[in-house]
């Protein structure tokens, strides 16, 4: 099984590091503790066998099976199941990743399945074992911490986030070709965030405005307010994040509009230099290719002053169509 830690705790305190579910099952309940089980990825025999120990409700473990849900909190009788979205930023490749975290919390159990590298549920537990007065409230006191951890790491995100769209907005006014599809790609990860995040609103809130129903201890109620003080200002930066993104893609749709624009208007410009050079250099071909065809009467063929005659026409010709492209700003 991939058992990360396994510990049976009463009043607060470590007292047993079992090596079997079975064990850590009996212990708990010679003792009268608390089981904290930590599981990371398992397979859905493993997840049914763990059912099967503490008796999770069949409802909670379709669910877990099903994965791919949204953040959320569920009770089957005196057992809740919590859904979280974890997040974490990827500095190297600038990129958030967001993860999955199922939670089973009994009268006297926690178990937390996790599915991606985040949260770093080591720390809450070693946290936990300090605070021992916290920790012997029981699991919720658990549930509280996963919480409070999981909305803690969405500030670096939060900050990366925040990065990457101060670089967008240098290269929306640097000309870069591929700035529309950066900004698509910063929309997708600010819309998961978003969708990770918001229903921790009603989670966390749920359990701080009706600790009774969710056997929350009144000691956690601060603690739990705290959290979703958090939660609320994270929504509200994520929501201007997503602002923001929409307002670049407009303004790089219209920058590209206007880009366009101009490329076409130059492109109009030589255009019309070309045809206007094109014009004035025909009147001249034409009169040389009339007198060129070598014909035995033609206009003033025996007169001395025929030949400058026709260079005088070509060039006056000429002139005068440049004058009149001049004038019509063709040139």
């Amino acid at each position: 099984m991939t058992l990360v830690d396994n510990a049976v705790y009463v009043d607060g305190k470590r007292l047993h590091s079992p090596e079997t579910l079975e064990e850590t099952f009996d212990l708990t309940r010679e003792t009268g503790g608390m089981a904290w089980i930590g599981l990371y990825r398992p397979d859905d025999i493993e997840l049914l066998a763990v059912a099967e120990e503490f008796g999770l409700n069949l409802l909670i473990v379709e669910d877990a099976l099903a994965g791919h849900q949204r953040s959320k909190l569920e009770q089957y009788g005196d057992q809740l199941f919590v859904v979280l979205r974890p997040a974490r930023y990827l500095d190297d490749v600038e990129r958030v990743e967001i993860g999955e975290l199922h939670l089973f919390v009994g009268p006297n159990f926690v178990v937390t399945v996790r599915h991606a590298e985040s949260p770093d549920l080591a720390r809450v537990r070693t946290r936990m074992e300090r605070e021992h007065d916290l920790l012997s409230l029981g699991p919720q006191a658990v549930l509280y911490a996963i919480l409070d951890q999981v909305v803690d790491e969405y500030a670096p995100v939060s900050a990366g986030l925040e990065n990457d769209i101060d670089e967008i907005e240098d290269q929306l006014f640097g000309g870069d070709g591929e700035v529309s599809r950066r900004i698509y790609e910063l929309s997708r990860e600010v819309i998961g965030c978003q969708r990770a995040i918001s229903p921790l609103e009603t989670v966390v809130g749920e359990l701080q405005r009706n600790p009774e129903k969710y056997d929350v201890p009144p000691e956690l109620k601060d603690r739990l307010g705290d959290v979703l003080d958090h939660v609320l200002r994270l929504i509200d930066r994520i929501t201007a994040y997503r602002s923001l993104l929409d307002n670049a893609l407009s303004l790089s749709s219209t920058l590209a509009s206007n880009r366009l624009a101009e490329t076409s208007i130059a492109q109009n410009e030589q255009t019309k230099k070309i045809s206007a050079w094109a014009a004035i250099l025909f009147a001249p071909t034409l009169v040389g290719t009339v007198y060129g065809m070598n014909f035995k009467n033609m206009p003033e063929l025996d007169w001395p002053l025929g030949y400058p005659m026709a260079l005088a026409l070509m060039v006056v010709l000429g002139i005068l169509l440049y004058a009149a492209f001049k004038r019509n700003n063709w040139l």
